[in-house]
């Protein structure tokens, strides 16, 4: 009897830990991972658990692990080494379609996404201007659900955007190579240090880690 309530008990909290985050990226090699082929790129390289995308006209790695198509979060830790544009291209899917989250773009300040109902990340309501020092690491927390598309830098909520009944797309391009979920940086040569993903069709565990709904506040 003991021993049946203590697998019962083991069960469930695995149940309740599928919730938690989970890494994406183990930090140490490429596996779950391959070189975006972009043209004219730059080299990929990790090294003491940080990888880097070194400077190129579009420089990325995409995931070759299941992502959802909704009702999930993810988060990057990442950081502008040198350069002037995005350091973080994050695309990502949404329903039967894809998207890309914009971080230090068009001259290095601009946070966006694009596309929604054909205009850019520079020129939409998710328009935002944010300094980005270079060498400073920055969390970038990105939430889709059917309706809503919500961006956190740092714990502060910078984004949060309709998308019901809204055409969403990538903006047509390069960034194309991306999909259906890769990083990638413009011009710049960034660095990643974190990428991990939680399922949001199960409640994360009260207080773990993956518990964030404090920090969900704007």
């Amino acid at each position: 009897m003991i021993r049946s309530l203590l697998v019962l008990a083991l069960l469930l909290s695995l149940d309740v830990l599928g919730a938690d985050w989970k890494p994406l990226w183990d930090g140490k090699t490429m596996e779950g991972w391959i070189k975006a082929p972009f043209g004219g790129s730059g080299d990929v390289e990790i090294e003491d658990g940080v990888l880097t995308l070194h400077q190129g006209l579009l420089t990325g790695v995409n995931c070759t692990n299941l992502i959802p198509k909704v009702d999930y979060e993810v988060e990057v830790e990442a950081r502008r080494v040198s350069g002037n544009d995005f350091f973080c291209g994050l695309t990502f899917p949404v329903k039967d379609s894809f998207a890309t989250l914009i971080v230090g773009g068009w001259g290095g300040s601009v946070v966006g996404i694009s596309s929604l109902d054909d205009n850019d990340a520079a020129h939409n309501e998710t328009t935002l201007h944010k300094r980005f020092d270079a060498g400073k690491w920055y969390r970038i927390r990105l939430q889709v659900t059917a309706e809503t598309l919500s961006v956190w830098i740092d714990d502060a909520r910078v984004i949060q955007a309709s998308i019901k009944g809204r055409k969403v797309a990538l903006r047509p391009g390069d960034i194309e190579v991306s999909k259906p979920f890769g990083i990638a940086a413009y011009s710049t040569m960034a660095e990643i240090r974190s990428v991990r993903l939680r399922d949001l069709s199960k409640p994360p565990r009260a207080g773990s880690p993956a518990d964030t709904s404090g920090a969900s506040k704007p």
